[in-house]
């Protein structure tokens, strides 16, 4: 008979708490929730890199990998009795009934939500769940305060625009953040002009508007930038390996071609890719 999916992850949980105690591995013993903060990340990125691939016999893996450092990380909570995994799934499986109620409570007109009034609904409900929160809690809590300062910054660009839009402050159409974008180049211009460059300099700061800007057109546009610009290094760093490859087949190093030389394979590159 086929093991069930309960039966495997209480399988995993048993060798997770075997790893941590007396006598299991002097390695997992010592982990921390700190210590494994830069293998969470990793976990991350090698899923996240597995999705881009295509490759589902590696998603399967990473899948996997990913979840390991869920049950650790809640493994050492229990030790210190503060939560257990159990706690988390609860957790989790509360909060997806509560902002689905479109699924759950079977509201009378939601047969017709499309996705994008979900993200909405979701993304309102996420800030009346903070703003409920910081009511309750000692120190001031904010629409904005929650968006981890750990993201990579593109990313908790989007996250900290879609808050905001959350509670209304947003653009109503993304023609009209197009406009802003253009406002920001202009600026980053005349700061580039005036020879502003550098850290800390204006330039600097006008550069950060302007991506800014971008990420919210992104989102207006319904495009996540993080996984955007993941695939356009992708794709120039394709284009610029063949490019190279085209010179070596020539006996040439890149660095002795002009830059002529390389725009013109480069063109050749892009219209054959």
């Amino acid at each position: 008979m086929t093991q069930r999916a309960g039966d495997k992850f209480e399988a995993l949980l048993e060798i997770m708490r075997r790893l941590r105690a007396p006598g299991g591995c002097p390695w997992d013993r010592e982990q921390t929730h700190a210590s494994l903060r830069p293998f969470v990340l990793e976990e991350t990125y090698e899923v996240l890199e597995a999705i881009d691939s295509g490759d589902m016999e590696d998603l399967r893996e990473e899948l996997g990998d990913y979840l390991y450092e869920a049950v650790f990380l809640a493994q050492i909570s229990e030790e210190a009795g503060q939560f257990s995994i159990g706690d988390a799934i609860d957790a989790i499986r509360e909060k997806l009934i509560r902002r689905h109620p479109h699924v759950f409570a079977k509201q009378t007109g939601d047969e017709s939500i499309t996705s994008g009034q979900v993200i909405e609904r979701w993304e309102a409900m996420k800030a009346r769940e903070r703003e409920a929160r910081g009511a309750a809690a000692t120190r001031e809590k904010t629409t904005l305060s929650g968006v981890p300062k750990t993201l990579p910054s593109l990313l908790r660009a989007y996250e900290i625009s879609s808050r905001a839009a959350a509670v209304g402050f947003d653009w109503s159409k993304a023609g009209d953040v197009l406009d802003k974008i253009e406002e920001e180049v202009a600026e980053v211009r005349r700061e580039v002009e005036s020879g502003a460059t550098g850290h800390l300099s204006r330039a600097e700061e006008e550069m950060g508007d302007l991506l800014f800007a971008i990420t919210n057109l992104s989102r207006k546009l319904g495009i996540e930038p993080e996984a955007a610009l993941r695939r356009a290094n992708e794709k120039f760093t394709r284009r610029f390996d063949a490019m190279e490859r085209a010179f070596a087949a020539q006996g040439r190093p890149l660095s002795d071609a002009t830059l002529s030389e390389m725009e013109e394979e480069w063109q050749r590159v892009k219209s054959s890719s």
